[in-house]
């Protein structure tokens, strides 16, 4: 199995396989690029078709931005993800249409064991050129017309549903009900929507 399908399935995976790795360095040459863009709108629009797994009509990412590798997220028409955004795309992070995703949020599908002594690997029991450490991913699901504020943290495996706004500056770390408005750390449903 190659480290790409452990990742993909939440198995733990070596952050430093090569294939992992030239992904990344792609990524990170798309996001230059698109970086260099700002003003150019059909150029940024086919930038983000090459970085993203699947990108809907008249998104805008508004630079500066970073995510691992890019073709693990998946993002709906009319949506736009405000400045400083970070998407850990070691699992799939798909967002819905009409997404507002403020200045600064972090989508993190990225996580470690708890306890140290199964998070770290000694030398001593290491592969040659694998981490120090075990990481695994869980994917991050955003659904339709969402407004998640800046400074929120999405933590790995959770889902968003519709219609939802997220307050500035939560800490998401459970699944969020349709039609809610939640908010804090950790973020909780404050009250319907409906």
């Amino acid at each position: 199995m190659l480290e790409r399908d452990r990742m993909l399935s939440g198995q733990p995976y070596n952050t430093r396989d090569e294939a992992l790795l030239a992904k990344a360095r792609r990524a990170r040459a798309l996001i230059a690029e698109l970086s260099s863009q700002s003003a150019d709108v059909s150029q940024r629009q086919r930038i983000l078709a090459q970085l993203l797994g699947g990108v809907g009509d008249e998104v805008w990412i508004e630079p500066p931005f970073f995510c691992e590798y890019g073709d693990n997220i998946y993002i709906g028409a009319l949506s736009f993800v405000n400045v400083n955004c970070v998407f850990l795309d070691a699992a799939e992070i798909r967002i819905g249409r009409n997404a507002l995703i403020g200045p600064a949020v972090q989508l993190l599908t990225v996580a470690h064991p708890l306890r140290a002594r199964e998070r770290v690997v000694s030398a001593e029991d290491r592969a040659p050129g694998a981490p120090p450490y075990v990481t695994h991913a869980s994917p991050i699901q955003v659904g339709d017309n969402v407004w998640i504020g800046g400074g929120t943290i999405v933590l790995p495996g959770v889902n968003i549903g519709d219609n939802v706004t997220i307050g500035a500056g939560s800490i998401v770390t459970s699944d969020i009900a349709s039609d809610s408005l939640a908010f804090g750390q950790p973020c909780r449903v404050q009250r319907s929507l409906l």
